[in-house]
This record gives structure tokens, sequence and C-alpha cells, in this order.
């Protein structure tokens, strides 16, 4: 196996920031495929998530798009943790998107059941509505609160933080 040129992390900034291999690039994967629209078809790309669940759903987007040699780290940051080998981590770390989503969708709650007693009973609408949102992200594994925090200005990528010179070297 010709080892990849280039490394592409797929989670979102925050999980990022936290600890990723040195040298690759924060790329998220909801933002790939505008992203890998200018790269070259047969450039060599190592995907790299959490688990390898979101860098198989990277590698499927970039096979439609034409990739030719594409690699998911098998057991993702997990696995390369777990075999002991270093990650880097950002100064600039924002909390975690789950926890961001707790504090979120608890004040909603709470602001809205006191809306409710206060104002009207139709705010209660509102707490019902964050938590069906809850429960459909638990049951599907897709969470539009986290969707929409991941686009404000702290949990997003300021700049290239790392280069991949050097990250072929690593694996």
């Amino acid at each position: 196996m010709q080892k990849p040129q280039r490394l592409i992390d797929v989670r979102e900034y925050a999980e990022f920031a936290n600890g990723h291999i040195v040298g690759s690039e924060n790329i998220p994967l909801a933002t790939l495929q505008s992203r890998a629209t200018n790269w070259r078809r047969d450039e060599a790309l190592l995907l790299v998530c959490k688990s390898g669940r979101r860098a198989q759903m990277a590698q499927d987007q970039l096979t439609d798009l034409g990739f030719q040699q594409l690699t998911v780290l098998p057991g993702g940051i997990d696995a390369w943790t777990a075999n002991g080998k270093p990650l880097s981590r950002l100064e600039r770390r924002p909390w975690s998107m789950e926890r961001q989503i707790r504090i979120v969708a608890g004040s909603l709650v709470l602001v809205t059941l006191l809306l409710a007693f206060e104002l009207s009973r139709y705010f209660l609408f509102a707490t019902a509505l964050v938590g069906a949102g809850l429960v459909f992200a638990g049951v599907s594994d897709i969470c539009m609160m986290a969707s929409l925090l991941a686009r404000l200005p702290w949990n997003r990528v300021a700049s290239r933080a790392t280069t991949p010179a050097n990250a072929a070297s690593q694996l």
C-alpha cells in the first residue's frame, strides 16, 4: 500500500481541536464534497474520524466524485490512541459538541417552561419540540442542533492548524 500523501480528518472542529494526528487537515464531513472539488483525483488520501464510521462515509462520497486512492484509518482516532500513538491538541479548543448540545437543549427547555408558566401554555409546544428533536437525534444519529452549532464561529477552523508534510511519516 502506498503511503498517503494527505491525511484528512473528517470530524467536527471541536473533536479535531481536542486531539488529532499531527499533519492532518480538518475538513468536516459536511463540507467535504464542496472542499474536494479542486483536489487531484489521483492523490492518495487517508481518511480519519473517531471510530471509522464517518471516514467510511467520506470514502463513499469521494469515490462518487472520482477519487481513486482512498484509505480509511481502521478504528479511527480511537484505535490510534489505543495503540499508544500521539495526538496533537490545539490551544483553542471549544467545548465538545455533545456538551454544547446539552447546554443549549437544557436552556431551551428551561426558558420555554418559564415562558409557558408566565405567559402562555403554547410555549410548551417549543419544549416538546426540543424533546422530540433530542429523541430523533438519538434514534437516527442525525442532530440538527449539532449542525447549527457547528456553524458558529468558535466551532469552525480559524486557519489550517497543521500541515500535511509529515503526516505520512507517522503512519
